[in-house]
């Protein structure tokens, strides 16, 4: 039995071959059965995301058969060319796939190192993976560890601690200067990706309410839906900027949207409360005097490359105390696999043995009832059990002999404790 990982991920393939070969939510469980078949597996599950699709599995036999039943199956199933699908895919094996399942939950995988949300879309695919039925005792209990390693990570180490994307920076120096987000008003100018992450984060913080000013109203009012935003027009704002306690702007404008003179009336107006500003956009989008207002934070992108850059150096001297958290965890998977092959091994050869007294012992008694002499019995039970124990061991030391395989000699000298003869 082995553990196998095998898929396709943002540093192995670009996005026009990932999405060709991503699985939907909705299709997902009618794939995992149907996998379990094709790739002949004992067990399996699926994590698919815009920058991964792995497949993990557990299976028995040749790993060279298992590759290439996985191969035709995934062209078989998404209708693409087993040329373009195989040299994007990377696999590990055993203690490898372990060890990589357990580093991609903690985030050490991750186009942003650290980031927190594959752990959730990890567990994700082991609950559809349990309603699918394709989960059982060995990839249930490896996820569990890897959901367990996840955690001390996160606990342990400052992996997630710092910000490193500019939303996610920009939303974070908002919490420092706001003690309590949920009582804050937002400005939100632009409505492209930038702006719609930092969207997403204030409402994770619970940020009390949003407004998005966009060019035009229908990309704005799509990613409002999301957030329970507001919608205006840019041409709006200078009416509703003075109610908002923190301006967060990105857009694609050549020339400045909010300038000095618009800011200081929105003071007037707040009696002079301050107004925390971001501007992300390059060119700038609030005009560079803003900033000289005694009442306003403003933060350019520089400003956050800056923390980002400290910030990442930080996360990855984290992810050196991470990866020797996943590497002992790993060890320790490992070991009670090890434990459960040999109990299964053992449980297995005992029951081969006992079966075979037992067939033996009937037939012995029946000789007996019969008036059979019980010395010729006992003797022809002894020799026959003997031959029927040592078949398939002195098979095995016959063919390693003939084959010359050394190694496995002596593997199965050491196994029935074979003292080596002594020359005299």
């Amino acid at each position: 039995m082995s553990i196998v990982a095998v898929g396709i991920n943002h540093k192995t393939a670009p996005v026009a071959v990932r999405e060709k070969i991503s699985f939907g939510p909705d299709l997902l469980t009618s794939a995992l059965q149907d996998m379990i078949t094709a790739v002949e597996c004992k067990e399996a599950a699926i994590l698919s995301t815009c920058n991964r699709t792995e497949l993990y599995l557990v299976q028995e036999g040749d790993v060279t058969a298992t590759q290439e039943r996985v191969v035709r199956w995934l062209e078989q199933h998404h209708n693409v060319p087993a040329s373009t699908i195989a040299p994007c895919l990377y696999w590990h094996h055993d203690q490898h796939a372990v060890n990589h399942m357990m580093r991609v939950a903690c985030g050490l995988d991750s186009l942003v190192l650290g980031e927190p949300q594959i752990l959730g879309q990890m567990k994700q695919a082991y609950s559809q993976a349990k309603a699918a039925g394709s989960m059982a005792l060995v990839m249930d209990r490896l996820f569990q560890r890897t959901f367990g390693v996840a955690k001390q990570v996160r606990t342990e180490t400052d992996i997630g601690a710092s910000a490193v994307s500019v939303a996610f920076a920009a939303v974070s120096l908002a919490k420092h200067i706001f003690a309590n987000l949920e009582k804050a008003r937002v400005l939100l100018v632009g409505a492209g990706e930038t702006i719609e992450l930092v969207a997403k984060h204030l409402y994770d913080n619970k940020v009390g309410q949003i407004t998005v000013a966009n060019r035009t109203l229908g990309r704005a009012q799509e990613m409002a839906k999301q957030v329970g935003a507001d919608v205006i027009t840019l041409a709006q704002i200078p009416e509703h900027i003075g109610q908002a306690d923190i301006v967060i702007s990105s857009t694609a404008s050549t020339l400045p949207i909010l300038g000095k003179g618009m800011v200081e009336k929105a003071l007037e107006e707040r009696k002079h409360q301050p107004i925390f500003m971001v501007d992300l956009a390059v060119p700038r989008d609030i005009e560079e005097q803003v900033g000289e207002l005694e009442d306003v934070f403003l933060y350019t992108v520089d400003d956050l490359q800056s923390i980002i850059a400290k910030n990442i150096e930080s996360r990855r001297k984290a992810a050196v105390q991470a990866e020797g958290i996943v590497k002992n965890q790993t060890g320790q998977f490992m070991s009670w696999l090890r434990g459960l092959n040999t109990q299964d091994t053992v449980v297995s050869y005992r029951k081969q043995c006992i079966d075979e007294r037992d067939v033996l012992i009937e037939k012995a008694v029946a000789q007996l009832k019969q008036g059979k002499h019980a010395d010729a019995v006992i003797a022809e039970l002894a020799t026959k059990l003997t031959n029927k124990l040592m078949h398939a061991p002195t098979s095995a030391m016959q063919s390693a002999a003939q084959g010359g395989e050394l190694d496995k000699l002596i593997y199965l000298r050491d196994i029935f404790n074979l003292e080596q003869t002594k020359e005299s």
